[in-house]
C-alpha cells in the first residue's frame, strides 16, 4: 500500500439515497483527506455518469476509486474500469432503504461507511493474475451414460477428450440393463431402449474423443489448466503407463449395489430364489423371467422396494430411482408374461414430478398389486416356493404371499463411498490426501444447494451417480453440465481467474515467509487443497486450484497470509476509520458479515425497507472461515462495544460456500474469548450469529437482540484508549 495512492470518491445521490443523507456534507467530509486526489457527486453514477469515473482515471492517473452507491452485488459491469482498484460503499440497501432519513445517526453511519471504504481502497491494490502453460483438454474418467455425454459435450466445444474406463467395454450400469421407464412425461407403458449403442458409437467416432477401456488412474497432479494423469493400462501401452495432460477432469465412476450381505433378512445371498433387481435386469434380458433355481417361469413375483425401517443402508441411496426402478421392473413381468402376476411390496413411493404418471400408469395393471406394508420375512418351501409376510399393511392384518420369485430392489451406491470395498479414487498427489473428499453418504461434491456439480478439488467435477442417485437421463444431463463446468474452469484458469463463487477474482494468497512458522494449519484447514508444503515446510500456493475464500489467511497464527485486496491489515484499517464516541447514548457495533448469506440477506432487509439499528457497522468478509482472531480482538480493544460474527447456519443443513469456514471460525472463537478474559471483558461482547438469504425478514430481529444485549452491558471500557 502506497500512503499517496491516487483515489477518487463518487457519491451517489440516486434510488433514494440523496433524499436519506447529505451527500454533500459527505463529499465536504471527504475533501480534506490526503488519499483523495477527486470528489464528485452525481444523481445516478451507474448512467452516463460513469464515464465521468473513466475519464477521471484517464486523466488523474486514479489507482482507485471508492464509489458510495449501490450495494456491490450490483452493477459490477457497470463499475468496472480495468486499471484502477474499485471498492464499494453500500449507501443504498444499507442505509437509504433500511434507515430513518435525515437523523443523525442515519448520517453518521453513512459518513463511517465512506470512510471505511476509502480506507479499503488504501489498503488494497490490483491484483496481477497467475499464469502458466494450460491445455484445453478434458478428462472423463468413467465410461457409463454420464461419462459418455460429458465427453460429447466437451469435445462438441472444441476440447480434446481423453475418456477411459477400467471396464473392457464402456457402458458402465446402463449396459446391463434391459429397458429404462419413459423419459417423457405420458402415460404409457412403453419401456425405452436405453440409447446406450447411440451414446457410445457418437463417443467411439467423434475425432476429439480418445477411448481407453481397461484404463485407470493412477496418479493425479496439478491444477486446473494443467493436470497430469498417469495412466495404467496394460492393454494400450508397453509397461502398462501413460501420461496425459488435461486442462480439466470429470469423474464419472457411477455408482454400484448396495452389497447383498445388507438384505440377509430377505433371504439374499441364501434363498437360491432371491435376486437383486440388478440379476432381474439380467433374466429380462433374456427374454421370460425364470427362477434361478429350476428355470421355470415366474408366474408371481413380488418386488420388494426395501424402504423400511430396517432398510438403513439402502434408504440413504434409495428415493425416486429405487421406487421407479420398482415399478419398470413390474412392468417387465407383465410385458413378459400378462398372465403372471407382481407384488409390489413397499413402504412409501417415491415419484416426484412427472414420474408420478407412470406410477398412475402402473396402479392400473390389473395384474400388478401395489401392497403397502414392511416386509417380516421370506422363507422357502421344499419346492422352491418363497413365503412372503408383509405386516402393518392397509389392511390392518398380515399379508401372506406365495411367489416363485422374489426381487429385492438394491439401491445403487457411488462408487466413491468409503465402505464399498472397490471404491474408484482418482489417487491425487495432494498434500491433504489422494483421494476426493466426500460430501453426504459417500457422494462426490462439494454443495448440494449451491454447486451441484463442484469437488472439494477444483477442476474436477462429479457427474452421474457417483454424484448424486439418478436416473439415466438425469446422469446425462449430469455429463453435459459437468462438461459446462469442465470447459469453464479451464477458460478460467487461462487468464488465472477464480470459479465459483468468487467468479473472475485474479488474487490469490501471498506469504511473507520471513515471518512463517511452518505450523501448517493454513494448509490443512484449505477447504480444497490449494496448498503444498515445500521442503522446508513452507506453504506453497497452487493458484487455479485456489477459490480465493481467505480461510488460509484466518487460520495463519502470525497474519503472514494476505491477499492483494483483501488482508487482515485491510479490515483493521476499516475498523479503524469508524468513529466511536464516547457517549453511552451511541454505541458502535461492528458486524463482519460472510459475503455469501449474511451481507445478501442484510441487502435483502434494505430491498424489503425493513429497519435495523443505525450504531451496526457492516464490513463485508469473504468467508467467516477469513476473520483472523486478531481482527475480532482488534475490535474489541480499539472499542467496539460488540462485535457480531454473521455467517452461514450449521448443522445438518450446513451449506457454506467454501465447506466448513463457519465451523472453522468457531473453533478460533477459543483464543477470542481468552483474550477477552485477559481484558476482563464480557464474552458476551463477541457473538456468532447465523442466517441465511432466506432470513432477511427475521434479521432485524436478531441483530436488535445482539444489541440489547450488548447494552445490558454497558459501554466498551476500552473506548477512548
Amino acid at each position: 500500500m502506497s500512503p499517496t495512492k491516487r483515489t477518487g470518491l463518487y457519491l451517489c445521490k440516486g434510488c433514494g439515497i440523496g433524499e436519506c443523507v447529505d451527500i454533500d456534507s459527505l463529499a465536504e467530509l471527504s475533501e480534506g483527506t490526503d488519499e483523495l486526489a477527486v470528489v464528485r457527486t452525481s444523481s445516478a453514477f451507474c448512467l452516463e455518469d460513469a464515464k465521468l469515473i473513466a475519464s477521471d482515471i484517464d486523466s488523474d492517473g486514479l489507482k482507485a476509486v471508492v464509489i458510495a452507491a449501490c450495494s456491490p452485488r450490483v452493477n459490477r459491469q457497470v463499475f468496472n474500469f480495468g486499471t484502477a482498484k474499485v471498492e464499494r460503499v453500500n449507501l443504498r440497501e444499507q442505509v437509504a432503504w433500511s434507515h430513518r432519513p435525515g437523523e443523525e445517526a442515519t448520517q453518521e453511519l453513512a459518513a463511517d461507511l465512506v470512510r471505511m471504504g476509502i480506507a479499503a481502497s488504501q489498503h488494497a491494490s490490483q491484483a496481477t493474475p497467475f499464469t502458466q502453460d494450460h491445455e484445453r483438454t478434458v478428462l472423463v474418467v468413467g465410461a457409463g451414460p454420464a461419462g459418455l455425454e460429458a465427453a460429447v459435450a466437451s469435445a462438441e466445444a472444441g476440447y480434446e477428450v481423453t475418456v477411459i474406463d477400467r471396464e473392457p467395454q464402456p457402458g458402465g450400469l446402463l449396459a446391463k440393463l434391459y429397458r429404462c421407464w419413459p423419459s417423457q412425461p405420458n402415460l404409457s407403458s412403453a419401456l425405452e431402449d436405453s440409447g446406450l449403442g447411440v451414446l457410445v458409437d457418437k463417443a467411439s467416432s467423434h475425432p476429439r474423443i480418445t477411448m481407453l477401456t481397461s484404463t485407470t488412474v493412477e496418479a493425479l497432479s496439478g491444477e486446473p489448466g494443467r493436470f497430469i494423469a498417469t495412466l495404467s493400462s496394460a492393454a494400450n501401452e508397453p509397461g502398462g503407463h501413460r501420461q496425459i495432460i488435461a486442462g480439466a477432469v470429470v469423474m464419472a465412476t457411477g455408482a454400484k449395489p448396495v452389497a447383498p450381505e445388507s438384505f440377509a433378512n430377505y433371504g439374499l445371498g441364501t434363498l437360491d430364489n432371491v435376486i437383486t433387481s440388478l440379476e432381474m435386469e439380467e433374466l429380462a434380458l433374456q427374454g421370460a423371467i425364470r427362477r434361478p433355481s429350476d428355470g421355470r417361469e415366474a408366474l408371481r413375483v413380488a418386488i420388494l422396494a426395501c424402504d423400511g425401517p430396517n432398510d438403513e443402508r439402502n434408504l440413504a441411496y434409495g428415493g425416486n430411482v429405487t421406487s421407479m426402478v420398482a415399478l419398470k421392473q413390474a412392468v417387465y413381468v407383465h410385458k413378459s408374461n400378462p398372465d403372471a402376476q407382481v407384488f409390489l411390496v413397499y413402504k412409501d413411493m417415491q415419484t416426484p414430478g412427472f414420474d408420478e404418471l407412470y406410477y398412475r400408469f402402473v396402479q392400473h395393471e390389473r395384474s400388478i398389486f401395489l401392497v403397502r406394508g414392511s416386509v417380516s420375512s421370506v422363507t422357502e418351501q421344499s419346492d422352491g416356493t418363497l413365503g412372503v409376510t408383509v405386516r402393518d399393511s392397509v389392511l390392518a392384518t398380515d399379508l401372506s404371499l406365495e411367489v416363485d420369485l422374489v426381487v429385492v430392489d438394491v439401491a445403487m451406491e457411488p462408487t466413491s463411498a468409503p465402505d464399498t470395498g472397490e471404491s474408484v479414487p482418482l489417487h491425487l498427489n495432494y498434500l491433504q490426501g489422494d483421494s476426493v473428499p466426500l460430501g453426504r453418504e459417500g457422494f462426490v461434491d462439494s454443495n448440494f444447494v449451491c454447486f451441484p456439480f463442484e469437488t472439494r478439488r477444483t477442476g474436477i467435477y462429479a457427474a452421474g451417480t457417483v454424484h448424486r442417485s439418478q436416473d439415466v437421463a438425469a446422469s446425462r444431463r449430469d455429463g453435459e453440465a459437468a462438461a459446462l463446468k469442465a470447459v469453464q474452469v479451464v477458460e478460467r484458469a487461462a487468464h488465472g481467474e477464480a470459479v465459483h463463487p468468487r467468479v473472475g477474482e485474479v488474487g490469490y494468497p501471498e506469504f511473507f515467509m520471513q515471518k512463517c512458522t511452518a505450523c501448517g494449519r493454513c494448509t490443512q484447514e484449505c477447504p480444497f487443497g490449494a496448498l503444498e508444503l515445500d521442503d522446508a515446510r513452507h506453504p506453497v500456493i497452487n493458484p487455479n486450484r485456489c477459490r480465493r475464500c481467505g480461510i488460509c489467511m484466518g487460520a495463519c497464527p502470525v497474519q503472514v497470509i494476505s491477499f492483494p485486496d483483501y488482508s487482515v491489515d485491510m479490515l483493521s484499517a476499516m475498523q479503524k476509520a469508524v468513529e466511536l464516541p464516547e457517549d453511552e447514548d451511541k454505541p458502535r457495533l461492528l458486524v463482519l458479515a460472510c459475503e455469501n448469506d449474511a451481507y445478501p440477506a442484510i441487502d435483502m432487509m434494505g430491498i424489503n425497507r425493513l429497519e435495523y439499528s443505525a450504531h451496526l457497522r457492516v464490513l463485508p468478509v469473504r468467508c467467516l472461515g477469513s476473520v483472523n482472531a486478531i481482527t475480532v480482538t482488534d475490535a474489541i480493544q480499539r472499542g467496539f462495544d460488540g462485535v457480531a460474527l454473521l455467517g452461514c447456519k450449521s448443522g445438518e443443513d450446513y451449506q457454506c460456500h467454501f465447506i466448513q469456514g463457519s465451523e472453522l471460525l468457531a473453533t478460533r472463537m477459543d483464543n477470542v474469548r481468552e483474550t477477552l478474559g485477559r481484558l476482563a471483558l464480557e464474552e458476551d461482547r463477541v457473538q456468532v450469529l447465523e442466517t441465511s438469504i432466506a432470513d432477511a425478514r427475521r434479521l432485524p430481529e436478531m441483530l436488535g437482540e445482539f444489541a440489547e444485549s450488548v447494552a445490558e452491558l454497558g459501554p466498551n471500557p476500552m473506548k477512548g484508549f
